[in-house]
């Protein structure tokens, strides 16, 4: 007769599992709670100290790291040796593990946690079965996710597991055990002062295959970090289709744009570059202003308000083509207008969390590159004005407007900046005088009286001298260029206002 060993953390769908295992004829054991869930449902079911000959000790911490358990879970079918030892010491063969682990990660993403009720749900017994039976797992079924109980009992009903699906099975635990131990690795880690640690792990959970990655033949899919991390990995789709790869990068980034500011605002982004910004006193203004600063461009994009998307902000939206629309809420005022648009994809996301693995990363072939967020905002006391000219106190604050939207278009970067919103946008440029001369040319003869952010210094007067015979009167730039003295006259010979920050803005 078969045995299956069940110790799960998660009870979801384990009576239902336990009872097909005994109608296949499986004898079954179980541990703590796992064991009274299957006695409460009137099956019979023995205690793992029936294999093991030992109690249940120290607060359950020792239960199943026995050689009644693991001996029975790793002695390989096809050795003569292995059963010999089996028999000689009185154990039987287990030939399914069923085993998820204390629940870890939603106890440390919880409020005011302490350390000691995180380390008593380091599971210890429980990545030891799982491990042992993927390792076996030719001879031995191990079942970590309870969306799998029915097509395992689907399969052992016709017969047996083959061994692509054991394999399969297996290499879902050791995922499993993997990313349990990752979020163990950086809570343990949280506050280190040593910089980042010798190995890194990030445990993704899968949360939906995407259709395609970038174009139509690369595979993809998205994965969030624990079980709600917030931002993207926590967003809930309110309308419309299946989001893409393309769809996601960009909500990402009009995302984070609008969440930089504390005012209402609202960004409309084409391939991770904002095309229009603005902030107004409702996210219905900012909406409208952010739509003027390049119509053609904001056709089929990406829109992002840091308000709840109310009806009025929503009548304008579903005006033109939009794919994306993402806000922290969606009103229920605004569902029916968002319905209009039948494909546009709706999402409703709240901040994301700065949890245990706050990192920006990036792949790159044969790795990857791991840093922090720039998280860096406008601070007006660190600037520090270098022309004869001072900024006027609205320069000021279209300057802080331009350098906090700069900060989120792709080098090189200019934003023209005037009445809250961009004017113009020149981005990911070769050369930082093309990146300006893409901006005054989309700002047309609103630039004039426009204020211009530059993510990086001016190399030469010359990009700076674009700007002014555009009418930008005051810019914001970090400095520290060789020829820093001859940009500074150059913005005094114009009359114009220069401020530089001390600390760029780059963004590949």
């Amino acid at each position: 007769m078969p045995t299956a060993l069940l110790s799960v953390s998660d009870k979801s769908g384990l009576t239902a599992f336990a009872r097909g295992l005994k109608r296949l004829g499986y004898d079954l054991f179980a541990t703590g709670s796992t064991l009274q869930a299957i006695e409460d449902a009137s099956l019979d079911v023995q205690p793992v100290s029936d294999l093991t000959g030992f109690p249940e000790m120290m607060d359950g911490r020792v239960k199943t790291l026995h050689p009644g358990v693991h001996a029975g879970i790793l002695a390989r079918r096809d050795k003569p040796e292995h059963l010999e030892a089996l028999a000689q010491h009185g154990l039987r063969e287990i030939d399914l593990v069923c085993c998820n682990l204390y629940p870890f990660i939603d106890t440390v993403v919880g409020e005011k946690v302490t350390f000691e009720a995180a380390i008593e749900q380091i599971d210890v017994g429980g990545p030891a079965m799982i491990r042992a039976a993927a390792k076996n797992h030719q001879s031995v079924v191990v079942v970590v996710r309870p969306e799998r109980y029915s097509e395992v009992l689907g399969a052992l009903h016709e017969g047996a597991l083959d061994e692509p699906a054991r394999r399969s099975l297996a290499a879902e635990a050791f995922a499993h055990t993997s990313a349990y131990d990752a979020w163990v690795a950086a809570y343990m880690r949280r506050d280190a002062r040593n910089g980042f640690p010798s190995e890194l792990t990030i445990p993704g959970q899968l949360a939906e295959p995407l259709k395609y990655g970038e174009n139509e033949h690369q595979k993809a899919a998205f994965y969030r970090l624990g079980p709600d991390p917030g931002g993207l990995g926590g967003a809930v789709q309110v309308h419309g289709g299946a989001p893409g790869f393309n769809n996601l990068q960009d909500a990402s980034a009009a995302y984070q744009l609008v969440m930089d500011y504390a005012e209402p605002a609202a960004a409309i982004v084409k391939h991770m570059n904002p095309c229009g910004l603005a902030v107004a006193q409702d996210a219905a203004t900012a909406y409208r202003m952010a739509f003027e600063c390049d119509k053609v461009s904001a056709f089929g994009g990406i829109v992002s308000i840091n308000r709840p998307l109310d009806r009025a902000t929503a009548e304008q939206i579903v005006q033109i083509v939009t794919h994306v629309v993402i806000a922290p809420k969606v009103l229920d005022e605004a569902r029916d207008v968002l319905a209009r648009r039948k494909n546009m994809i709706v999402l409703a996301a709240q901040p994301a969390h700065q949890g245990l693995f706050d990192y920006d990363v990036r792949s790159v072939p044969g790795g990857f590159l791991v840093q922090e967020w720039d998280r860096a905002g406008f601070d007006r006391s660190a600037c520090k004005t270098v022309t004869r000219r001072a900024p006027t106190e609205e320069e000021w604050r279209q300057l802080g407007l331009a350098w906090t939207g700069v900060k989120h278009v792709k080098s090189n970067a200019i934003v023209l900046f005037k009445d809250d919103a961009a004017i113009g946008v020149g981005a990911g440029q070769m050369s930082r005088v093309e990146a300006v001369q893409l901006a005054v040319q989309r700002a047309g003869e609103r630039s004039q009286g426009a204020v211009m952010a530059s993510d990086a210094f001016f190399p030469f007067p010359d990009g700076l001298e674009l700007g002014i015979r555009a009418g930008v009167t005051a810019v914001i730039q970090p400095g520290g260029s060789m020829k820093d003295a001859d940009v500074i006259a150059a913005a005094d010979a114009a009359g114009i206002a220069m401020v530089v920050t001390g600390r760029r803005h780059f963004k590949h």
